[in-house]
């Protein structure tokens, strides 16, 4: 299961390898729709670290990387973030975007 993260566990949970970022929150239809297929990638994608911020627990977070509507998902590489997808999007959308950066 993909884990929910906190500010402050975020910076070391994405300076290393792929990391895709689910910004959330649970009032979020989409986000909803989304999560089944997160969960799903989180277990075929082994080299991919699939975490999830709930923005409404971790504001400062939301804000820091202009969280404008949800689901948004953001794709860090060795810290950096590479990608950002928004909305809810079929789980082979998100893997070939995914699997590019490994």
């Amino acid at each position: 299961m993909a884990k929910i993260i906190n500010s402050i566990e975020f910076d070391d949970t994405v300076k290393e390898g792929v990391v895709v970022v689910d910004f959330f929150a649970t009032w979020c239809g989409p986000c909803k729709m989304l999560a089944p297929v997160f969960e799903e990638l989180n277990e075929e994608l082994e080299d991919v670290n699939f975490v999830k911020v709930d923005i409404d627990q971790s504001m400062d977070l939301a804000q820091k990387f202009r969280i404008v509507s949800v689901p948004t998902m953001k794709i860090f590489k060795d810290g950096q973030e590479v990608d950002t997808l928004m909305g809810f999007m079929p789980k082979e959308a998100i893997k070939s975007k995914v699997e590019a950066y490994l």
